[in-house]
């Protein structure tokens, strides 16, 4: 891989890698699947109730979001394996949501639950597979783009997973704080402490996978 360090002097955008587009506000648009709030209240109470039509609806709803999250938290190869048991704990657990958060918030909280489990079981927090980045761009400017997603996601598999976690609800998934803190269960306030040591740390470990600031 080549050096990114002639090309940037700031590290690679982490909230872009995904291929989402953010409104003004900086919200991901990979969330726009709860955007209609009374839709998915909805949904949701029908699937409290064990109707399989809506578990479907709810299924195609998250998955994506879901999945891309589980993806950089343990790796490709056990993203689908990971990504089936977060929505079979969903179902299992839904009767469980209340509504005092966004449904959107709450099972990303089992996602994460769900990944730091794996990833304690199988103890692979320091070999996670990165994404594989295949160009559909063939000039010079998108194999810059997809060098430098291989180098952030080589980064992001060496932080620690509780950061990972932090660091992917804000950056690529677009979350507020508040929301991060509800989805992990962590105070508020150390949702910025986590996020600035992440940042730190993964600007640390682009500078030794090659990058120059």
């Amino acid at each position: 891989m080549k050096s990114a360090s002639s090309r940037r002097t700031s590290p690679p955008d982490a909230s872009n890698q995904g291929g989402e587009v953010r409104d003004e506000e900086g919200s991901s648009a990979g969330a726009a699947a709860w955007a209609d709030m009374r839709e998915t209240t909805e949904v949701v109470a029908a699937c409290q109730k064990g109707d399989p039509l809506a578990q479907r609806r709810l299924y195609e709803a998250s998955h994506q979001n879901v999945y891309r999250l589980v993806v950089r938290m343990v790796g490709l190869q056990d993203a689908a394996d990971v990504t089936q048991q977060v929505f079979l704990q969903t179902f299992r657990k839904i009767g469980q949501f209340s509504g005092r958060s966004q449904f959107g918030t709450w099972i990303y909280r089992v996602a994460v639950n769900e990944s730091l489990q794996h990833l304690r079981k199988s103890k692979r927090t320091r070999r996670i597979q990165p994404l594989e980045q295949e160009p559909t761009d063939r000039s010079p400017d998108g194999r810059k783009k997809v060098e430098d997603a291989e180098l952030l996601e080589q980064a992001l598999a060496q932080l620690e997973p509780e950061l990972r976690s932090t660091f992917l609800l804000r950056e690529v998934e677009g979350l507020s704080y508040g929301d991060i803190a509800s989805a992990i269960d962590i105070p508020e306030g150390t949702v910025g402490s986590r996020l600035n040591r992440a940042r730190r740390e993964l600007k640390q470990c682009l500078v030794e996978l090659g990058w120059e600031p």
